[in-house]
């Protein structure tokens, strides 16, 4: 499923240039819409779409998609900002005011106001290289006099939404569950003439939710301090760009001066899964590009990305991707004899 839904990220994503980014701005009922492209200056491998609605008096929601490792936005912090972001697809990480960092994955739900986040230049970053997600903007000063109809009538406290999220500089995090998967799963499928409306009305059920939930029963991915973030990040290169190589945690920890046990927490945390098992899907990943684009010989593609004994590459292979190395490049390689019969 992860697989499908990245395919379709690349073709939502395919007519921006690496380096750009594209937000496109709604507005309700004039049902107008502006485009701005722009440069993300040193991202220049990054792709990044943009969709932004006003829905309230203070309050906004914007889709986005990315294909890249990382980019960085200026803002200007203010204390009565809430932002909640969810992430349906990939994982996303930021730097906080703090000097931590914090990680989600999917379906995980992260509550914080602006200036839990860095003073002006807040870094985003996207381990997998790949994120679709949604943040909801809500100004709570602004809330405080134009609550939604029909909230209005519900006397809710003033203030509390304020005082649970934004009396700290943390990042709260709701892991995926149900509730949450209510509230956004069918925001990423919504046809263009239904989403003003549509999204009216899920942005006040994640109001409702949020004055209901208590923000100290959130399991919150463990933040880490950046230079954890930056280490962790250097073992990820030095893995994946050794894949003949096979380094245990021992090795890793003394030359990387880390603790093993952290060595091991950071690392799912940033990229969602135990080492081994994101190793091995990641040498899969490679393999399967392989067998798309390339003639070479199983044997050699099992080599290639460390696996010394085809059999035990092969089993590895099927449990990751469900077929056959032999049958997933006849299944490539018929696909695209069809489509050039097509043409």
């Amino acid at each position: 499923m992860e697989k499908e839904l990245s395919c379709q990220l690349k073709e939502r994503l395919k007519d921006l240039d690496a380096g750009q980014c594209l937000l496109r701005i709604y507005s309700y009922p004039a049902k107008t819409v502006q485009e701005k492209l722009f440069p993300l200056g040193d991202f220049k491998d990054t792709k990044l779409l943009l969709e932004h609605y006003d829905l309230y008096p203070g309050m906004g929601i914007t889709f986005a998609w990315c294909l890249g490792h990382k980019f960085a936005f200026h803002h200007s912090h203010k204390p009565s900002v809430l932002k909640i972001d969810h992430c349906n697809l990939g994982r996303i990480g930021w730097n906080m005011e703090n000097g931590q960092s914090l990680y989600v994955g999917k379906g995980d739900l992260a509550v914080h106001c602006r200036d839990a986040c860095k003073e002006s230049r807040t870094e985003i970053t996207f381990p997998l290289g790949y994120y679709e997600g949604i943040t909801v903007s809500i100004d709570l000063d602004v809330l405080k006099t134009t609550l939604p109809s029909p909230l209005n009538e519900t006397e809710l406290p003033e203030g509390l939404l304020f005082h649970k999220f934004c009396t700290s500089q943390e990042i709260f995090s709701f892991p995926a569950n149900k509730r949450v998967e209510h509230i956004f799963s069918e925001l990423y499928h919504l046809p263009q003439e239904m989403k003003f409306p549509y999204l009216k009305l899920k942005c006040q059920e994640l109001l409702l939710f949020l004055y209901m939930e208590d923000p100290s029963q959130g399991k919150a991915a463990d933040p880490y301090y950046s230079d954890q973030v930056e280490i962790i990040r250097s073992v990820h290169s030095l893995l994946t760009q050794n894949l003949t190589k096979r380094f245990t945690i021992e090795e890793l920890s003394k030359k990387y001066l880390i603790n093993s046990s952290a060595l091991k927490s950071i690392f799912k945390s940033v990229y969602g899964l135990p080492i081994a098992s994101y190793m091995k899907e990641y040498r899969i990943q490679q393999a399967a590009a392989m067998l798309r684009c390339s003639q070479e010989s199983i044997s050699s593609i099992a080599l290639s990305v460390g696996y010394e004994s085809p059999s035990k590459f092969t089993n590895a292979f099927k449990s990751v991707t469900g077929i056959l190395p032999t049958d997933y490049r006849k299944q490539y390689q018929g696909e695209n004899h069809r489509k050039e019969t097509r043409i």
